[in-house]
């Protein structure tokens, strides 16, 4: 059964009880790597292999993601600051013992091989109930594992889009 989340804002990224950051570096630019986030979103699947289903709602102020094993999530956007930044809170979710949840990603320049590329930071910021920011905490290898698979992927997907 979904649940509604505490409508946490933007200061969560820094203030939440658990805060989880990856980055990466990929070859493509800023502008691709925030196209394929925040306007392609029906394209998340094609690269983040966890994401079954991702699409807008609200005409484009919100989302709906489904993930491998059944999680919903009714998402809002609280920042599409491209090709900088691009966050998202969840509203609703079928996930027991979460509260709160705010994920963002963070586009900056990066020099990757033979040019200019983009450094991708993810933060995973939220709050639930002890055992599930425990079992959080404790599966951080994996989530960073899923965000550098899917970072990989999107690079290899837009690279053969540029090409």
């Amino acid at each position: 059964m979904a649940h509604r989340l505490s409508p946490v804002g933007l200061d969560f990224v820094a203030s939440a009880p658990v805060r989880l950051i990856f980055a990466r570096e990929v070859s493509a630019p800023p502008e691709a790597v925030y196209a394929a986030l925040a306007d392609d979103v029906t394209g998340w699947p094609r690269w983040f292999t966890a994401v079954t289903l991702c699409r807008p709602t609200g005409g484009g102020t919100g989302r709906e993601v489904r993930l491998k094993g059944g999680t919903r999530f009714q998402e809002s956007i609280l920042a599409a600051d491209g090709p900088e930044r691009y966050v998202y809170r969840v509203d609703q979710t079928n996930a027991p013992g979460l509260r709160a949840l705010v994920e963002e990603w963070r586009l900056s320049p990066a020099d990757v091989g033979a040019g200019p590329g983009t450094r991708v930071q993810w933060t995973f910021a939220m709050d639930g109930a002890a055992p599930l920011r425990g079992a959080l905490k404790l599966g951080r290898a994996g989530l960073g594992r899923a965000f550098r698979d899917a970072v990989t992927a999107l690079e290899k997907r837009l690279a053969a889009q540029a090409a």
